[in-house]
């Protein structure tokens, strides 16, 4: 699966906030984890295999959490480089009289040289250790195979000659075996120990997949592989939402476009951002917010749902609209499955082009059986305009209205079209009608 920059942007997925979808994700423990599980959002499997295999590693994470060395933390990596990064200014080993001299004196005479040594070597070893204390878990007999394969490539780093001196590393050793380890270090164990970083990881965000999926309850989707299309969701729910209202859907290869009805704020745009983010969550391996979801394997999400203008490049919003729905035709072309949420298309134009433009998207994409589609619109004609069609799915979200012309939402998904037109009630609730026929104020 690929997901460009626009369909994360749409879904929330990444804020400038720090909030978002990711921060509900995020529970690495170092800054390289945090940016492994950024890059493996932006990457997921490429395919079902591979998936299958993620999700058996997060499953067994999250069943052994506890496993995880307490010791090594981000502090932990970052005195690790600034260690290794500094080893150019060394050229020689310590002289004769630094491993005469006692500790005592050696702090003495060079605080600052001290505290580096001890520090830095003392972090070393709580690193090495750490990744030993991960590489232990090889005898146990169930570990998924991709997670058996990344803790081998940790033991074999860890065969490097002075892995063994550097472990023993104790507060009782005195600063002329420090400064002389880290002597070695620097010249024989910077690209072992880099290496190791990369896979450490990558296992901490994989275990922070397994943390997020048990802290906030999320359920292991059932994956399937190749056709036919299946997506099947019950209690699908947004979770970044405090009261989500729960949803239930079902696509297969007879009916795989649904056409989306309903009034401002009645919920369609956070019901679609609901579906894909759980997609999403699924194809990185991990728990979805919901009761159930059974899910072909799909190539990416394509998103037409923020679409802005460009103002530098002379491009209307209607062009930026326009170019938006030709890279989701180019993406359609390809043979895999994808999962296509379209918010009100062609907002940048007038009501009967922005008709005549959604009435040909629709017929096009209803020749595209492998894909899962969703376009919700206020163009009440086009729902109108394929009611009969056997091979679309039809929703709506309830607006009730009131004797006293108020009105509310319960944001709940029903079966057929909705005529809901508040618009201009919304208008008059909002006081803009009073305001614009008030005298001017003198």
């Amino acid at each position: 699966m690929q997901n460009d920059k626009t369909t994360l942007n749409d879904l929330s997925i990444f804020t400038a906030d720090g909030g978002g979808v990711f921060a509900l994700l995020d529970h690495t423990t170092t800054q390289q984890g945090r940016d492994v599980l950024r890059q493996y959002i932006y990457n997921p499997p490429d395919s079902y295999e591979r998936l299958q295999q993620m999700q058996d590693v997060i499953k067994y994470w999250e069943q052994h959490i506890d496993k995880w060395p307490s010791a090594v933390s981000n502090g932990t990596l970052v005195m690790l480089v600034k260690f290794f990064e500094g080893a150019d200014n060394i050229t020689a080993p310590p002289s004769g009289m630094m491993r005469v001299f006692s500790s005592f004196l050696q702090k003495a005479l060079n605080k600052n040289e001290f505290f580096f040594t001890q520090f830095s070597i003392s972090h070393l070893s709580d690193f090495l250790n750490g990744c030993m204390h991960l590489s232990a878990l090889l005898s146990d007999t169930t570990l998924p195979a991709l997670l058996k394969q990344e803790l081998e490539f940790l033991q074999d780093e860890l065969k490097q000659r002075l892995t063994a001196e550097v472990i023993k590393i104790n507060t009782d050793t005195p600063f002329a075996g420090l400064a002389t380890i880290s002597y070695k270090a620097r010249r024989e164990m910077k690209s072992m120990v880099y290496r190791l970083m990369h896979h450490y990881a990558r296992l901490d965000a994989w275990r922070s997949m397994a943390i997020a999926t048990k802290y906030n309850k999320w359920t292991y989707p059932e994956l399937i592989p190749g056709k036919p299309l299946v997506l099947d969701a019950e209690g699908l729910y947004h979770p970044l939402l405090t009261k989500p209202v729960a949803y239930s859907i079902n696509f297969s290869n007879k009916k795989n476009f649904l056409l989306l009805t309903g009034a401002n704020m009645s919920g369609k745009t956070t019901f679609m951002r609901a579906l894909g983010v759980g997609v999403l969550l699924a194809h990185l391996g991990m728990g979805v917010p919901a009761a159930r979801l059974r899910i072909t394997f799909l190539q990416g999400i394509i998103t037409n749902m923020q679409v802005e203008d460009n103002l530098m490049r002379g491009e209307s919003y209607f062009f930026a609209e326009v170019q938006r729905m030709k890279v989701t035709a180019e993406k359609l072309l390809q043979s895999e499955g994808h999962l296509v949420l379209m918010d009100e298309l062609f907002k940048g134009t007038n009501v009967h082009d922005a008709y005549e433009c959604t009435r040909a998207v629709v017929e096009g994409l209803l020749n595209r059986p492998d894909q899962v589609m969703i376009l919700s619109t206020h163009l009440y004609e086009v729902a109108q305009h394929f009611k009969d069609r056997s091979d679309i799915l039809f929703a709506y979200f309830v607006t009730r209205m009131h004797e006293d012309d108020s009105y509310d939402f319960a944001y709940e998904l029903k079966t057929g079209i909705s005529d809901d037109r508040i618009g201009y009630r919304i208008l008059q609730k909002e006081g803009v009608i009073d305001l614009l026929h008030r005298n001017t104020v003198k």
